[in-house]
């Protein structure tokens, strides 16, 4: 893509969502996009991850 194209699109999501809007509208987008990655790899692996069993407490003296 040629700069002015990408300017260009800069520009109508500026005017779609608005300056004030734009941060969160992005942080939105970086989570969704962090949370596609990480389901794919966890799709990869082909054994599924044992989960530790719950540590038993002790029982304490009372003195």
């Amino acid at each position: 893509m040629g700069l002015w194209k990408i300017l260009l699109i800069l520009v109508i999501i500026l005017i779609i969502f608005g300056a004030g809007k734009l941060p969160k509208v992005m942080g939105d987008l970086g989570r969704g996009v962090r949370s596609f990655k990480k389901g794919l790899e966890e799709g990869d692996d082909p054994k599924p991850k044992k989960k530790k069993a719950p540590l038993k407490k002790k029982p304490r003296k009372k003195s």
